[in-house]
């Protein structure tokens, strides 16, 4: 496989790529011989000019690196990432920056929450981070293929970035005032920062935030897992409006 491509596999995931508004360039569909259920992921291709290959279950035990598949893979180039620029264009933008999220299964939620949650686009640092890979696109559900991704060198100057466009920035930490307490603007954009799963936010990142908030526990755990956090947090912002409308 070329070193540029990431192997898609699973049926939802599979089936995003062909959803996307802005699919990525495919190069093959790998399916499972005698497979039901893929009727509509193979039309697509073939109505898009690409190349079916039906394969044996072997071989897409060996794309998906033992994964389960559900008979279907499908070879793309590597993830295209967006400027920082595109995810401003919106009215009140809605951002989700994930400052140092290294499991990729969690940026992979984190990813599929905030497509549904309505969120513009997602940052992440270049550095100490899970990057979008097929791991993270297939845990994302599909959804990676519908949210615009930035990828920066410098997360907290980012952060100064979007607050100079008038973004209000809000960092999640576990000492942070209750989010039931904050009145989310409606009438401006909105980034919300996850810090990674075992250090929260970085010192820079946080000394950037005009907010610290963080979720009201009533049970004898004091925290949670990053994407379920985040998703509490998401869509509780989302309450607010802005953000995509569909």
């Amino acid at each position: 496989m070329e070193d540029n491509s990431l192997i898609i596999y699973g049926r939802n995931a599979v089936s995003e790529v062909f959803n996307s508004d802005k699919p990525p360039a495919i190069n093959a569909l790998y399916v499972q011989k005698d497979t039901k259920g893929l009727g509509a992921v193979i039309s697509a291709a073939k109505n898009a000019g690409i190349v079916i290959k039906e394969v044996n279950a072997h071989k897409l035990d060996q794309l998906s690196e033992g994964n389960r598949h559900g008979g279907v893979a499908v070879v793309i180039a590597a993830v295209s990432y967006s400027p920082v620029e595109e995810i401003l264009t919106a009215d009140n933008p809605f951002i989700l920056i994930a400052d140092g999220i290294e499991d990729p299964h969690n940026l992979g939620a984190l990813i599929r929450t905030a497509e549904a949650a309505g969120v513009d686009g997602l940052v992440i640092p270049k550095r100490r981070s899970a990057q979008v890979t097929a791991a993270v696109y297939t845990a994302s559900a599909g959804a990676a293929a519908h949210l615009k991704i930035v990828r920066v060198t410098n997360l907290a100057d980012t952060v100064k970035t979007l607050k100079n466009h008038g973004i209000w920035v809000y960092g999640a930490e576990a000492d942070g005032t209750a989010y039931s307490d904050i009145a989310f603007d409606k009438n401006s954009g909105i980034a919300l920062i996850i810090g990674s799963e075992g250090k929260g936010l970085s010192r820079l990142v946080r000394e950037h935030c005009d907010f610290v908030i963080s979720i009201p526990m009533k049970g004898k755990i004091n925290s949670l897992n990053a994407s379920v956090s985040g998703g509490i947090l998401m869509f509780k912002i989302a309450e607010r409006g802005g953000g995509r409308d569909e």
